[in-house]
């Protein structure tokens, strides 16, 4: 009775999992076995010897695997790894017995299956039977483990749950076409779309995996791979500093009208993590939503400033000084032609469903946006550069469509070398008074030719000379190169954007087509000068990656950023008045050389808090223009609900980047206070963008606690 009692429990055990090693001794010994039995029988077909092919293999890897004195060295290199790879050939030819007898999760035939009891709901999947490691009886045990897949008892296949089910059909999808084809590989890809941060990843059968000695996979029996989040570049930029006005009382930077971090901040929360952040562009968060700014009554002065003095909501001893800039917005019948060249990477990197897919889907949208008259061209670049569809009017629509849709992914990735030849493209198209753009789509991974950040930047500035503009659009996850994609932008003439969803690619390229194609202004800088006798100091919110030189304002040689029609521009600074409690920074203790009387100074300039300054370049000209517009205590508003809508709303936007950059200013700002301001300026909302933005806010609070 005890007897049965001690084997009940016994059979209640769950049995070791296999260490590599015991794999590893397990595959050569039942090679081995398999080895002798084959040459005590008959001859195998089309082998009159009676010796198998891979038996050569098994005699050079035995002593590999067995022999301590080569693990690691050289000759074991030179030895296991041909071995290891004429090993897999045969393993995988057609009709090889081993390669029968070999089941992937998902891959049991119909006749099969119908033999087997079925699997219980959550029943781990039964691939073969694992062997103790120091197993006496090794190489009969491994020839019963070789045969396991064939006894009728053995236990069905679990089906998967839902969280599996992608990974399960594309499993299937290998096995079920034929071995090596293209169409399986393809056909496991299209049944497994990647979810955010997961790359999709091909499963070999489990004696492949004994080859080289891995870890133990799951209990489903598959190795699951997870992204390297190291693979994403961002540009690495510290927050913009509190600067005393007394020693530095001027601030220069670029325009920025690029919408690409919200985009990509909208794909992390959604995806259940709290985004990296130095992916964080405060001021692409805060450009990324419509504002109903005042704008120019005319093309004559093509922007007009709107400056708003308000408390901060995080802060009670400090004000935001809110500087709104919108952009003429020129009318569809008056839109000049365009000359666009669109810029494929179609590399193998691009072979995910939202890279090349979306991709497509999106060109497909700008194409129907377009003008009758306007051109289009392809260039598609993937190891190397190749034009898909010379200039051809939109007329022509389908013809445009039939290029966008025939285009497949493969290869490495040479976008040097596309970009020059797109560049090629639209000059030799080139519309004189019209938009002559390269639009590059891409995941942003180069690594054929020219590939570092310096030798693709000197070639867009080389080409920017032409009166070509550039337009990046950033797809999908796990290589994205973001840092390579703002450097293009900002140095060629152009803008950047991360196109996540068909509906982003709807805003950009369909609702925003004016500002996103036709410029209305290049070279576009903004200096603001503090008045040290009512302000402290002060501290630019954002614009970390736009900053310019003092100098560099009246230097139109300077490159800078460009804003395209209706585009608005905001600027929001944190500023501590003079006797603030918040002030930072102590009085110097011998000051300015020569200081101007009190009186003087107010006689000068009565009222002044700031004064903003802004030059612009024409489309085509080489000098810019200047527009100043001074901040006088008149743009002051007592409370914050007492500022307009739209401004408080950009000020709840900019309070969540700062929280998602760690800015230690909003540390005791929670999520929840900046949901409520949002909430209270939401206004109206044609496009969802707002609720949208409520429901992101939601989501921040949420992870930051787990």
């Amino acid at each position: 009775m005890t007897v049965d009692k001690e084997l009940e429990k016994l059979t209640r055990l769950t049995p070791p999992a296999a260490t590599p090693e015991a794999r590893a001794r397990a595959l050569t010994a039942a090679m081995q076995a398999f080895d002798t039995a084959e040459n005590n029988g008959p001859a195998a077909q089309g082998n009159a010897k009676g010796w198998r092919q891979s038996s050569i293999i098994n005699w050079i890897w035995s002593p590999a695997m067995n022999k301590k004195f080569l693990a690691g060295s050289a000759l074991a290199t030179l030895l296991v790894i041909p071995a290891a790879g004429y090993l897999t050939i045969e393993l995988t030819r057609n009709g090889s017995p081993i390669a029968d007898q070999t089941e992937i999760a998902g891959s049991l035939s119909k006749s099969e299956a119908s033999k087997q009891p079925a699997a219980t709901a959550g029943q781990p999947v039964a691939v073969a039977p694992q062997i103790p490691a120091g197993n006496d009886s090794l190489a009969e045990q491994s020839v019963a483990v070789a045969q396991a897949p064939q006894d009728k008892e053995a236990p069905a296949l679990a089906k998967p749950d839902a969280s599996q089910t992608s990974e399960f059909d594309a499993n299937a999808a290998l096995t079920n076409k034929p071995e090596g084809s293209a169409a399986a590989l393809g056909a496991a890809k299209r049944a497994a779309p990647a979810a955010p941060g997961i790359v999709p990843q091909r499963q070999f059968a489990e004696p492949m995996a004994a080859i080289a000695p891995s870890p133990a996979p799951p209990a489903e029996g598959r190795v699951q791979m997870q992204l390297d989040p190291n693979r994403e570049r961002f540009a690495n930029a510290a927050a913009n500093p509190i600067k005393s006005v007394a020693t530095d009382p001027v601030s220069t930077f670029s325009a920025d009208v690029d919408s690409a971090s919200y985009a990509f901040v909208r794909r992390s929360l959604t995806g259940g993590a709290m985004p990296d952040p130095q992916s964080v562009r405060v001021e692409e968060l805060i450009n990324y939503f419509p504002y109903d700014w005042p704008g120019p009554d005319n093309a004559d002065q093509p922007f007009k400033a709107t400056v708003t003095v308000m408390p901060t909501p995080w802060n009670h001893d400090t004000e935001l000084m809110h500087v709104a800039i919108k952009g003429y917005d020129i009318t569809p019948a008056t839109t000049p032609h365009a000359n666009l060249v669109f810029l494929i990477d179609v590399s193998g990197s691009m072979d995910e469903p939202d890279k090349l897919p979306l991709l497509k889907s999106a060109f497909r949208l700008l194409v129907n946006r377009l003008k009758a008259d306007d051109t289009v061209s392809i260039v598609t670049y993937a190891g190397n550069a190749g034009t898909v569809l010379t200039p051809t009017r939109v007329a022509e629509k389908s013809k445009i469509l039939s290029a966008i849709d025939r285009l497949e992914p493969g290869g490495s990735t040479g976008g040097a070398e596309g970009i020059k030849a797109a560049y090629d493209l639209a000059k030799q198209a080139f519309v004189k008074d019209g938009v002559n753009r390269v639009m590059l789509a891409t995941d942003g991974d180069f690594n054929v030719g020219p590939s570092s950040d310096e030798d693709l930047k000197r070639i867009i500035e080389e080409r920017r000379k032409d009166g070509i503009f550039l337009t990046v659009l950033g797809f999908g996850r796990g290589n994205l190169n973001d840092s390579l994609m703002q450097t293009l932008a900002q140095n060629g003439n152009g803008s950047a954007a991360y196109i996540d969803t068909l509906a982003e690619a709807q805003k950009t390229l369909v609702e925003e087509a004016g500002s996103t194609l036709f410029p209305i202004a290049s070279d576009v800088k903004f200096q603001v000068e503090f008045n040290p006798e009512r302000i402290a100091e002060y501290r630019l919110i954002g614009y970390e990656t736009r900053a310019l030189k003092r100098e560099d304002f009246n230097n139109d040689r300077v490159d800078a950023g460009d804003i395209g029609s209706g585009h608005s521009v905001t600027a929001i600074y944190e500023i501590a008045p003079k006797g603030s409690p918040a002030v930072m920074n102590d009085d110097l203790r011998y000051g300015a050389a020569e200081k101007v009387p009190a009186a003087a100074a107010d006689s000068a300039h009565h009222g002044e808090l700031a004064f903003v300054k802004m030059r612009y370049k024409r489309p085509g000209e080489d000098k810019s223009a200047l527009i100043t517009t001074p901040v006088k205590d008149g743009n002051a508003v007592a409370t914050v609900d007492a500022a307009p809508q739209d401004v408080r709303f950009s000020v709840a936007v900019a309070a969540f980047g700062q929280k998602l950059s760690r800015i230690s200013a909003l540390d005791s700002y929670s999520y929840q206070a900046i949901a409520d301001l949002a909430a209270a300026s939401r206004g109206t909302d044609t496009f969802g963008y707002r609720s949208d933005f409520l429901g992101l806010v939601r989501l921040a609070d949420g992870l930051s606690q787990q």
